[in-house]
């Protein structure tokens, strides 16, 4: 009898939801660090898709499925890392520490706005992916371009 659903098998092989692994306040420059880069790189990654809102026939339904599937997780992640600076908050700090850890506050709220807007364009884009066009028929590409749904 398997531990977890045969879905493991097809996905990198996770226990169902494990228990996280709250860290000391000695972290905090990791954490720190890893939020920081974090909300880089989804600024990076929501301009980009910004970049072929107009053309996203340029992407296929399985690049845009990644893009679901990576930005709802980290999406998850964001509430374990918000409980984590509040864990923080219960302990005896420094005034630096209270500021960094309200900056990062304030940088959780943007990435978790930040990956919303993307997952909210990535649904968007995937009516128009390549594979979305090359489903329809030419008569309904046809009557998407004459009503100006659909550029050339």
């Amino acid at each position: 009898v398997l531990p977890y659903p045969l879905s493991h098998l097809t996905e990198p092989f996770m226990p169902p939801n494990p228990e996280p692994q709250w860290q000391p306040l000695s972290a905090l420059p990791l954490i720190a660090q890893l939020i920081r880069e974090t909300l880089k790189g989804t600024d990076e990654q929501y301009h980009s898709l910004r970049e072929v809102e107009e053309k996203p026939h340029i992407l296929d339904d399985a690049t845009v499925d990644r893009i679901i599937r990576l930005y709802t997780v980290q999406a998850e992640d964001v509430a374990l890392f918000e409980e984590q600076l509040a864990r923080w908050k219960n302990e005896a700090l420094t005034p630096a520490q209270e500021r960094e850890i309200e900056q990062l506050h304030e940088q959780l709220q943007q990435l978790g706005a930040l990956e919303a807007k993307i997952l909210t364009l990535a649904m968007k884009l995937k009516e128009g992916t390549i594979d979305s066009v090359l489903r329809k028929s030419d008569l309904e590409l046809a009557l998407e371009v004459l009503s100006g749904k659909r550029k050339r």
